[in-house]
């Protein structure tokens, strides 16, 4: 009975990832990349390197992106 239990545990983490995964992707804005430089898509300067380590899909620099945030209060 408990591997059915832990099946069901796991296939039900899975598809709540999966959601998660999904519902960011379609809030993620397409970053602009010119010359291989990824550009911030409010400002336009160069998007930091240790931005793009931290999250390689970024779109805004980290001032722009704070900006964001508190515009939809996150």
């Amino acid at each position: 009975m408990p591997d059915i239990l832990d099946h069901a545990k796991e296939l039900e983490m899975r598809q709540r990832q999966d959601a998660l995964d999904n519902a960011l992707k379609r809030s993620e804005p397409e970053q602009d990349i010119r010359d291989g430089v990824v550009i911030c898509i409010s400002c336009g300067v160069d998007i930091q390197p240790a931005r793009l380590k931290a999250k390689p899909n970024a779109a805004r620099c980290i001032h722009c992106q704070q900006i964001e945030e508190q515009k939809h209060g996150r």
